[in-house]
């Protein structure tokens, strides 16, 4: 049996390229614009890294999810994401790679493989990294806790 799920959103224009993003689901407004390159706001959330951080928050919440299910000990997970934005065929703008760059402190080095695996494995079963036809790459960084506290 097929599970569906709805998320819904709402934008609305606030004048020149600025508007405001929010959902019945009573989350926080953001304030969103057209990134400066294209005429639009600094220090504002654009669509471009709204994109990037939904991939890279989806990575991170099925990663997570893939090692408390597997057990193992994770000190601490940050990852980086970049997102590539290219001028392709027909003069069409499209983001072409997104490289996560996740940061992982596992408690025992012991468990470096099974954590290396578990980050590829949380990478194909993110279903943002499954909706998309963006390339993503992944390039993870491993350390753990017991180098760390000597160092």
């Amino acid at each position: 049996m097929a599970v569906t799920h709805y998320y819904q959103t709402e934008v609305g224009w606030m004048g020149k390229r600025r508007g405001y993003l929010r959902s019945s689901a009573d989350l926080p407004v953001l304030e969103v614009a057209s990134p400066p390159e294209f005429n639009g706001h600094e220090h504002t959330w654009t669509p471009e890294h709204l994109f990037v951080a939904s991939l890279n928050s989806c990575y991170m919440a099925t990663f997570i999810a893939m090692a408390e299910a597997s057990k193992l000990d994770v000190v601490s997970f940050t990852c980086t994401a970049v997102g590539k934005l290219e001028k392709a065929e027909g003069n069409r703008y499209r983001l072409t790679e997104i490289v996560l760059k996740p940061n992982l402190v596992i408690k025992f080095e012991y468990d470096a493989e099974r954590a290396q695996r578990i980050l590829e494995k949380a990478e194909t079963n993110c279903f943002i990294s499954n909706s998309i036809l963006t390339e993503v790459k992944l390039e993870p960084s491993i350390d753990f806790e017991e180098l760390c506290a000597h160092a």
